[in-house]
């Protein structure tokens, strides 16, 4: 399997959360642009992973059943995102956590719908739930879209997102209707996917500096860390490397495709850094960490 012909993508949305394309949409353009691995990864929902599997067979396209979970890594005070690889879709553990955080979102939602509302915009609730039709739940990237077809904004990334939704560098509250939703613990999300069968692994972590974490993560169970990412600089590529090489972590990488809610520069199979032998290191831990699930149960 290793050689040109294999383009992996480990870190892309569907419109089953952030994405404003649908499963079928997603596993049509990453054909398009050579993709012969994706993980699905959507925010805290494994609804598209079994349609993806389905399409993926027909298109010829290798779908890794993933998850990305919001967490927060509260002895730091910062948030964290933890991918989880190979994991069982609908698996209690992370079902339980799934519906806690989707709640957290939605709440967050309306409440940020009624600051909106009270800056001056008409939007409701029913208009907004329209751009997320398939979803499990409403963004922010919904609400500007919503905003931007009424001809408030000609963009989702504009002066309003910043105005309503931007955050200072310690990702509390900046913009007039931005409203933080409520996080699980990074250490809980880590267990969640593992009890799951799954890898564990951080994403991004150049984007909320969550570098001196890894050690205490590592020893709760991490299995990897994202490199190959938009957002990494080469000082974070330094750090993660290096990091992955002391604890004895995978390196994962992808687009972190979202559509037309994303970076338009960042599209599935846009990175090919990655060989086949991540597929195998991510399939070996799964197993792994399947067999000491049985021995446990």
């Amino acid at each position: 399997m290793e050689g040109r012909s294999t383009v992996i993508d480990l870190h892309c949305h569907t419109n089953m959360s952030d994405n404003s394309l649908s499963v079928n949409q997603v596993l049509r353009l990453a054909k398009a642009n050579g993709v012969t691995h994706l993980a699905i990864t959507d925010h805290n929902t494994t609804l598209g992973v079994n349609e993806g599997i389905g399409l993926g067979q027909q298109m010829g396209i290798e779908i890794i059943p993933g998850i990305e979970i919001s967490a927060y890594d509260y002895k730091r005070e910062g948030k964290v995102h933890i991918l989880g690889y190979y994991i069982e879709p609908g698996h209690p553990s992370l079902e339980k956590m799934c519906t806690f955080l989707l709640e957290s979102r939605k709440k967050s939602s309306l409440e940020m719908i009624q600051r909106v509302q009270d800056t001056g915009y008409q939007i409701t609730w029913e208009q907004v739930k329209k751009y997320a039709p398939q979803g499990t739940g409403v963004f922010k990237q919904h609400i500007m879209h919503a905003l931007m077809d009424q001809g408030h904004c000609d963009r989702i990334f504009g002066s309003l997102y910043s105005t309503l939704f931007s955050t200072g560098e310690d990702g509390r509250e900046k913009g007039l209707a931005y409203v933080p939703m409520e996080y699980v613990d990074a250490v809980e999300a880590i267990q969640a996917i593992r009890a799951a069968g799954g890898v564990p692994v951080v994403a991004h972590p150049g984007q909320y500096d969550n570098f001196e974490a890894i050690e205490e993560w590592a020893e709760a169970g991490l299995e990897g860390l994202e490199l190959f990412h938009p957002s990494h600089n080469i000082r974070d590529a330094w750090k993660i490397r290096s990091l992955a090489k002391e604890y004895n972590l995978v390196m994962t990488g992808g687009s972190d495709f979202h559509g037309l809610y994303g970076n338009p520069r960042s599209y599935p199979g846009c990175r090919r850094e990655l060989g086949y032998r991540t597929i195998e290191e991510l399939k070996a831990r799964a197993g792994s960490l399947k067999l000491e699930n049985k021995r446990v149960f």
